[in-house]
């Protein structure tokens, strides 16, 4: 049946605050859970932090009183939402296993997002930015068994392959290559908007994870490669950020937030199949009906617009965690060797994109290929995990 979130209420808000115990959500088993239930983690976590730190900006840019009292009382239950979320994760697992699932998340989420993206800018820009986390889950899959002697198939459990995409040295742009142009906010499909929201929350997630996490290591190349593809995630950022419409108004952009959050919640109880973990994701949903039709009210107050004029009719069919290697393998063997240039893409190595790699590795190999070199030496091979075949890209060295 059509889901239309505007003509459901959720929980008042007055009745969302939890209590202590009632945040302390039991952490899912990492030894036995579905991996796509730990994606699903992983991406609601970067949406509601998304929400979180865009409700305060809001908040820097409002001189209303009553609107920052009404944003601070719906963004306190995002962080309690935010922190039961994240709260799923083991704390059993260590940082490089947490950061082989972020990585799952980001080819498996931006690969789904790429398939069923309506316009064939976005697409592009979803299939060019997934061929880079690919190849960033081939590198840390080989750090994580050079330093802790496991392999990352036990991670992402076949679902997601584990062998090169798009070289990560390649992967540093001059940075006004990393704008691309919006979308416009009056022709475009509202499944766009939720596109755009939802890879650009997940990426962000992913750049804060690291920036914070990589000097945590004592291992120098591990330090260097969270250092190395940190970097790449902030190019990331820009990337998927530039494709919104800038001149979509505040209001218009909390009813986008809110509409996503109920959207996203709603795909991940439809197909989640841990008990717990689906009655949190319908608990969170039922309390982000309320936090959009609060939303529609500022809209319809300070923006003297509808919000039925900018959302969808009804949500569209769920976002789904599946496998997407043949999706992927295509890629490869098509786009493997593209890089930026301006807002559009080419083939061929450019004048500013050859002083950019001068300039950033200064003459020496980058840590993503360092960590190869170090891996080839201890085990005299790479770790992959290709399950369908050999890899699409016949040419390929082993070593990149």
């Amino acid at each position: 049946m059509p889901f239309n979130p505007l003509e459901h209420r959720g929980i008042p808000l007055d009745r969302q605050v939890r209590s202590w115990r009632e945040l302390n959500v039991e952490p899912i088993d990492p030894d036995h859970c579905d991996p796509y239930t730990r994606c699903r983690v992983i991406t609601m976590n970067g949406i509601e932090v998304e929400a979180i730190m865009f409700s305060h900006q809001s908040a820097r840019h409002t001189k209303d009183p009553e609107v920052k009292r009404q944003l601070a009382r719906t963004r306190y239950v995002e962080a309690q939402q935010q922190k039961a979320v994240n709260w799923l994760l083991p704390g059993v697992s260590s940082v490089l296993e947490t950061t082989i699932a972020y990585e799952q998340v980001a080819v498996d989420l931006t690969a789904w997002v790429a398939r069923m993206e309506p316009d064939p800018y976005l697409k592009q820009a979803y299939q060019f930015g997934v061929l880079e986390d690919f190849d960033h889950l081939y590198r840390y899959a080989n750090l994580y068994e050079m330093i802790e002697h496991r392999k990352a198939e036990a991670i992402v459990d076949g679902l997601t392959e584990v062998m090169p995409g798009r070289p990560t040295r390649l992967h540093h742009p001059n940075p006004v290559d990393n704008v691309r142009d919006p979308y416009d906010r009056t022709r475009t499909d509202p499944l766009s908007k939720l596109h755009a929201l939802t890879i650009l929350s997940a990426e962000q997630q992913t750049m804060n994870f690291y920036m914070n996490t990589g000097p945590t290591y004592m291992e120098p190349i591990a330090r260097q490669l969270y250092q190395e593809i940190g970097l790449i995630e902030e190019e990331h950022v820009t990337h998927y950020e530039s494709l919104v419409d800038p001149g979509e108004t505040w209001w218009e952009q909390l009813v986008n937030h809110e509409y996503n959050e109920c959207y996203l919640y709603y795909s991940f109880m439809e197909q989640e199949s841990d008990p717990k973990v689906k009655a949190l994701w319908e608990l969170h949903l039922n309390m982000e009906l309320e936090h959009l039709h609060i939303a529609c009210d500022l809209m319809r107050r300070h923006d003297n617009r509808d919000p039925a004029e900018v959302l969808a009719p009804e949500l569209p069919n769920v976002l789904t965690f599946e496998p997407n290697k043949g999706y992927l393998r295509e890629l490869l063997a098509t786009q493997i060797d593209l890089t930026t240039l301006g807002a559009g893409y080419v083939r061929e190595a450019h004048e500013r994109f050859e002083e950019m790699q001068a300039r950033i590795h200064g003459g020496e190999a980058a840590p993503s290929d360092r960590v190869m070199d170090q891996h080839q030496e201890v085990f005299g091979r790479q770790y992959r995990l290709e399950t369908e075949g050999e890899h699409p890209v016949a040419a390929l060295p082993e070593n990149q």
